[in-house]
């Protein structure tokens, strides 16, 4: 094996040696290498630096694991094998051996020797090590910061699943005090039906108000626990404000971002991406990845309005159809009084009464989203089985104006949480 060819073995492969040997002069070659090339030739010489030994030399064992395969492979720093031009000096044509801390930069003994020589130099194996062993140190650390996220999405997870647990025996025990009324008003009024059979004539009219009566009482207990429920959402109410870089030109928000209505008046407001055009819509400036929230809105006096949540990506130009697919969960009023969820194809909502203030939950793990009319406390509408991969954000619309009629703003309250 001649210098030239030894050389160049020695620089495709010198963070994988064989058996490593480091000369007299500090070059490192694989034993067996380094040994066949001063059989084969007539002086002893150092193929990269050109030194002569008078008598050949006695090869040193180098100590260092990361110069050898079997070290790299322990350590799990083997790398793609360069190519050998970027292997070696452009200047020197001399393999580029040694790293230069106060430059950074990888320099060959010429370079050392000429440029370099006041500088710290260290072999450049023994920089690809400690600067592997840097990264897999910040791979750890990534690692257990990982760990931790975990760790504590768990901790959150199961804190949400003892409230749940904790909301749902409340629910129960209301349900059995119900029940238990309920017979209790049912055993009083066999008892009142056993004293007058022996008048039949008021039989019938005693009946009728135990009848009544307990109808009566299982109303208000129904109601009770209507209420209870409202009461739970509302503890995850947050505090909304509209956003108006989203509002469409034609919508007038108030000073401090709680109300909107359509004025027939387009604004010269700025153009851009986020605002919607031509729908007349507005998104609220806060956005939600994670947990339950709540919110309410008063929808008295309209004869026009979309309310719910939305996804951040969803195309705010030209005319969508809100369906969950495109990204909308809502429900909508349409001509003073007809009530959709906006499913696809949408569901007809047949309500008792008409809302006159509209709350919006959301439980983002579980996938549902809610509505419910908050003064007779009941569900009107709710979205399941969602998979919500994105941040949301609570979604208006007060309709367009039809010459005052639809004029009414729609107005976020504050969530009445009181006993």
């Amino acid at each position: 094996m001649d210098s030239e060819t030894l050389v160049k073995e020695r620089s495709t492969t010198m963070r994988v040696l064989t058996d490593p040997v480091t000369t007299p002069c500090g070059h490192n070659f694989c034993k067996t290498c380094i040994s066949t090339h001063w059989d084969t030739s007539t002086t002893s010489r150092c193929p990269v630096c050109n030194q002569v030994f008078s008598t050949k030399p006695q090869l040193k064992t180098h100590l260092k694991p990361h110069l050898t395969a079997s070290g790299l492979r322990r350590h799990q720093l083997v790398e793609p094998v360069e190519n050998l031009e970027s292997m070696m000096c452009p200047k020197h044509s001399k393999p580029l051996e040694l790293f230069c801390q106060s430059d950074q930069t990888r320099v060959c003994l010429m370079c050392s020797v000429l440029e370099h020589r006041s500088h710290q130099l260290v072999p450049l194996g023994e920089y690809l090590f400690e600067e592997k062993k840097v990264y897999l140190q910040q791979m750890i650390q990534k690692r257990r910061e990982k760990l931790e996220e975990i760790r504590e999405s768990v901790r959150i997870k199961k804190e949400a699943a003892d409230r749940a647990k904790a909301e749902g025996v409340e629910m129960f025990i209301a349900l059995m005090e119900l029940v238990q009324r309920g017979l209790k008003e049912l055993m009083k009024t066999m008892e009142e039906q056993q004293e007058v059979m022996v008048h039949p004539s008021s039989y019938e009219g005693t009946v009728l108000r135990a009848v009544a009566q307990l109808e009566d009482t299982l109303s208000d207990e129904m109601m009770m626990i209507k209420m209870l429920e409202m009461k739970r959402l509302q503890q995850f109410a947050v505090d909304v404000t509209l956003d108006p870089l989203t509002a469409n030109p034609y919508l007038v928000l108030s000073d401090d971002g709680k109300q909107v209505y359509d004025s027939d008046v387009w604004k010269n407001h700025p153009h851009n991406k986020e605002r919607f055009y031509p729908c007349a819509s507005v998104l609220g400036k806060q956005n939600f990845s994670s947990g339950r929230f709540y919110f309410e809105v008063q929808v008295k006096g309209k004869t026009d309005w979309d309310l719910g949540v939305v996804k951040e990506s969803i195309n705010r130009k030209g005319n969508n159809t809100a369906t969950p697919k495109n990204g909308y969960w809502t429900v909508a009023l349409r001509d003073g009084n007809v009530y959709n969820a906006c499913e696809d194809p949408p569901v007809i909502l047949y309500l008792k009464c008409v809302p006159e203030k509209v709350g919006v939950f959301v439980d983002y793990e579980e996938g549902v989203v809610s509505f419910y009319d908050v003064d007779a406390a009941a569900l009107i509408y709710s979205f399941t089985h969602c998979c919500f991969t994105h941040k949301l954000h609570p979604y208006f619309s007060p309709g367009l104006n039809y010459g005052g009629k639809n004029s009414a703003p729609l107005i976020i309250c504050p969530v009445n949480q009181s006993e």
